[in-house]
């Protein structure tokens, strides 16, 4: 839900109507007060059947800060190259400047890391660095570059950047979050032993906290090598479930493996009897415009081998949730989970064959 939801009552109910099952705020955006009226809204429109309230603990993310660009642009292209430092430096002769937060971040970078900023959409590795930063070239991405701003998102996969999963705005969140949500979604989770800090934050703010949903993201190469772990820890001690965030994590393990590392939390997850959540662009030109793409059809399609389908913000959520909700039906003769059930194929009568 987008925060507009918060003073429209009309745009829960329409979700609500053509089939969803659990509405998701993003604590990233808005505040309490925004996020009470959501609620409130949520559960009004909800009254008749089991609506559930998913609240996403936005975590650490690494941003650019204040930047330097040429006068006559600032689009970052393939070719060029990044100087990221602590401060910026106008005497320097690169081009392209920018410092970044949280702060501690460079300093764990190395010749070679590799770098991707604003969601995949351009890639380097580190060429070069001193005491002040570090170098990078840029060498793939979109034709036409990015425009170099600051907020600009930056991984920096198969790095350690040392991040504690829970910042200081996520634990005042916490304080809300524990107390109006049905579900809590971990964000960029990757240990079991930081789910059993997570649980303690919970079991601080909520002493029935066994009763609210946990939600590990999966986001990292690390949290899928230590997913079992993951799901141990959570599913023990309340109801857990997983989501396969496909943003963040395509941007660490490569877009070429999102698909195969998909199916395998699949795999794991019927095994271990948790619920999986299949997220990050489903449907989106549907929701942002109006009209899905056929691949993006063919993903909504597979994507009802997971309990749960997350749909971002959009104008057009609900005919969204209504293409789901129908697909969902359908697929559930052709396929339980990940098995296919053989049914009767119904496209042919039987005098053709």
């Amino acid at each position: 839900m987008g925060t507009n939801a918060a003073d429209d009552p009309g745009i829960i109910a329409g979700l609500v109507a053509t089939g969803a099952d659990v509405l998701r705020i993003n604590c990233g955006h808005g505040d309490a007060a925004e996020w009470a009226r959501m609620i409130a809204n949520a559960r009004a429109a909800g009254s008749a059947r089991s609506l559930r309230v998913l609240m996403d603990i936005a975590g650490p993310k690494v941003r650019t800060l204040d930047v330097i660009t040429p006068a006559k642009t600032n689009r970052l292209n393939v070719g060029d190259t990044l100087w990221l430092a602590n401060r910026l430096d106008r005497d320097r002769s690169d081009p392209f400047q920018a410092t970044c937060a949280p702060s501690g971040v460079i300093d764990r970078l190395s010749i070679g890391d590799l770098v991707s900023l604003d969601d995949g959409k351009l890639s380097g590795s580190i060429t070069a660095r001193t005491t002040e930063g570090v170098l990078i070239a840029i060498t793939s991405g979109r034709l036409k570059g990015i425009k170099l701003t600051p907020e600009r998102g930056m991984n920096f996969p198969g790095v350690d950047l040392g991040l504690d999963p829970l910042t200081e705005k996520d634990r005042c969140d916490l304080d809300f979050v524990a107390l109006n949500a049905d579900l809590v979604g971990m964000s960029f989770v990757e240990t079991a032993v930081q789910v059993a800090d997570f649980q303690a934050e919970l079991a601080a703010r909520r002493p029935d906290w066994q009763t609210l949903g946990l939600i590990a993201k999966i986001e990292t190469p690390m949290a899928v090598r230590n997913l079992p772990d993951i799901i141990v820890q959570g599913a023990g001690r309340q109801p857990f479930a997983v989501m396969i965030a496909r943003g963040d994590l395509a941007v660490e393990i490569g877009f070429e493996r999102v698909a195969e590392i998909q199916q395998e939390i699949l795999w794991l997850c019927e095994a271990a009897q948790v619920p999986a959540i299949w997220a990050t662009q489903v449907l989106e030109g549907l929701v942002q415009d109006g009209l899905p793409t056929r691949s993006e059809m063919t993903d909504a399609a597979n994507a009802t081998q997971a309990e749960c389908v997350m749909l971002n913000k959009g104008a057009n959520q609900p005919a969204a949730v209504a293409v789901l909700d129908r697909m969902f039906r359908t697929f559930s003769e052709n396929q339980s989970k990940k098995t296919p059930t053989l049914r009767a194929l119904k496209s042919w009568p039987e005098t053709a064959l």
